[in-house]
């Protein structure tokens, strides 16, 4: 549910988080409009709280996903609210450029297109990908409120077979292997970015 869920998040927050750069004023592509409607839907949506989102969501989650309830529906809501979470990250991390790589990219006569695609995104990609580990591990508390919709998870058996039948042992269970997957998915993000920001040196 997680992995699904991160793999669309990621492909479309990525991409909305380029065009909301490349549309920012000044930028590449400048274009007003097109940053005012994607930076007004981002805004909007991510204030609102996971458990909110998944059951607004649930009438379109039965067109896209077939189904309104359990993991594959989860996976939708999960990944709308994250792509918006990343393509917010994606932002922040590609502004941070240095604008004189950029302005030199130009400078060579680059087109737009290719100097965001082989420099912009090259320079940020190890700070993108410490902010997209840190949403998948978002996504793992996520998925501790996601059995409201009947979608399973960790937290609905620590609260189902745990809390509520006053099952101690069950909740220590859940809460250690949520802790070792949190330092796996951290270990591997950090060493991943550090491999790919020492590649960029």
């Amino acid at each position: 549910m997680v992995t699904g869920a991160f793999l669309f998040a990621s492909i479309a927050g990525v991409l909305l988080g380029l065009v909301l750069y490349a549309t920012r004023k000044g930028n590449l592509l400048e274009n007003g409009p097109v940053f005012t409607v994607l930076n007004a839907i981002i805004n909007v949506i991510r204030p609102i709280p996971f458990i909110i989102v998944a059951v607004a969501l649930i009438p379109v989650t039965r067109i896209v996903m077939g189904t309104g309830i359990g993991p594959v529906a989860a996976i939708f809501s999960l990944a709308v609210v994250a792509s918006v979470a990343i393509a917010r990250i994606a932002e922040s991390n590609l502004v941070a450029v240095d604008p004189g790589v950029i302005e030199a990219g130009n400078a060579m006569g680059a087109r737009p297109a290719h100097v965001l695609f082989t420099i912009v995104v090259p320079e940020a990609l190890g700070p993108l990908t410490l902010g997209l580990t840190y949403i998948f591990v978002a996504l793992v508390d996520a998925t501790a409120v996601a059995g409201v919709i009947g979608a399973g998870g960790l937290g609905n058996l620590a609260i189902t077979y745990g809390y509520q039948r006053f099952d101690w042992f069950v909740m220590f269970v859940v809460i250690a292997v949520i802790i070792l997957l949190v330092q796996v998915i951290q270990f591997i993000g950090n060493r991943v970015a550090r491999r790919v920001m020492h590649e960029n040196v």
